[in-house]
């Protein structure tokens, strides 16, 4: 699986490319067309030039943390190295082109790379208790060898996070589909399903979601795809892509969210967004709120970026701190979410209005 180079595309229109440097460094360079007619995929680090950028950071295997973005990790990545090795491949070897290569048409957000190169075949007629059994097989490392590596990777593949997921379509619709992991109890996906009710709420934008029926557990917690519309792939980039740092590593605090979202949107009001997500992780005990679960999109119609709706919203116990401080603070309580209002130069009534809220929706 050796690749030189790959053509970069945005729901077919192509943004660049990226190309393996003589000094074994990858560069991108965005295609004349795209820097008259399109936009910067990476604000702070790959803006609209028509120059060679060439990543430093430590953490992405040479590439720009938005090209890191569409790979998949946690899940899809135990799942994409133990069907390559089936395969007799060590994935954890491939260059970072090749990796790139492998992304299906379920990867996050919009871009695709082209030559790709297909490893699955197309599954159909399985249902989410058969999936979530397979999943749960394949969690037991010593039943791993029974597992159908194709129809995991083909419907969860590029997932990230840890829980076991499937993307499936409904009634024409992207959906994601999460099973319990193997530090979760059978409740996992009703308590998923709960508090995102609660956030809805408390006024915060989600996505569609819903509980869909099992005979093993109460449910599997579903949410529908925020980067796929009728109209086309939507662009995404995650907060620590943003920043060019691994969110592997516990160096963000929410000031950065609200240096970022005043940066790089145009509606003041997703500072406001971003604020409600805060508090609703802080009281409500939501502690993995790493850089890596808060997303931007890009909305064509007003040509900036905007807060994606919240996603992986649940009670986190077994974590010690939340990922990102508070104003350094790694275990924040309501005086913090106070004391962020000033640095963060948001109205103070409306902040305080936005803890009311939140705290009386999370005690229904």
């Amino acid at each position: 699986m050796e690749l030189s180079e790959l053509l970069v595309l945005y729901n077919g229109k192509t943004v660049g490319l990226l190309k393996e440097l003589s000094n074994g460094k990858i560069g991108f360079q965005y295609d004349n067309g795209w820097i008259n007619n399109g936009f910067s995929i990476s604000p702070f680090f790959l803006p609209l030039s028509d120059r060679i950028f060439i990543s430093s950071s430590q953490y992405f295997e040479g590439l720009f943390g938005v090209f890191y973005d569409c790979l998949p990790d946690g899940w899809g990545t135990r799942l994409l190295i133990r069907m390559l090795s089936a395969k007799g491949i060590d994935y954890l070897k491939l260059p970072a082109l090749a990796k790139l290569s492998l992304v299906s048409d379920n990867g996050l957000g919009a871009l695709e790379f082209r030559p790709k190169q297909y490893v699955s075949t197309s599954i159909e007629g399985y249902s989410l208790d058969e999936l979530a059994k397979e999943a749960e097989s394949f969690l037991k490392e010593n039943d791993s060898k029974k597992n159908n590596y194709d129809i995991l990777y083909e419907l969860g593949g590029s997932s990230g996070g840890a829980r076991p997921k499937a993307h499936v379509k409904i009634q024409g619709e992207d959906w994601i589909v999460k099973f319990p992991a193997s530090i979760d109890g059978k409740n996992a996906g009703l308590e998923e399903y709960k508090a995102n009710k609660l956030a809805a709420e408390a006024g915060i934008r989600t996505t569609e979601f819903r509980l869909f029926e099992s005979k093993r557990c109460p449910g599997y917690y579903g949410s529908k795809r925020f980067d796929r519309t009728k109209d086309g792939r939507v662009h995404t980039i995650s907060l620590s892509s943003l920043l060019e740092t691994s969110h592997e590593i516990p160096n963000l605090d929410y000031l950065h969210l609200f240096q970022v979202t005043k940066r790089i949107c145009k509606d003041h009001n997703e500072l406001y967004e971003a604020y409600k997500r805060m508090c609703f992780n802080v009281l409500y005990g939501n502690k993995d709120d790493h850089g890596k679960n808060f997303v931007y999109t890009y909305d064509e119609s007003i040509k900036s970026y905007r807060l994606s709706p919240f996603y992986d919203i649940t009670k986190t116990p077994y974590k010690v701190e939340h990922e990102m401080t508070v104003l350094g603070n790694g275990k924040p309580n309501e005086k913090d979410l106070v004391d962020i209002i000033g640095e963060a130069e948001l109205n103070r009534e409306r902040c305080l209005e936005i803890i009311r809220n939140t705290k009386d929706a999370i005690k229904q």
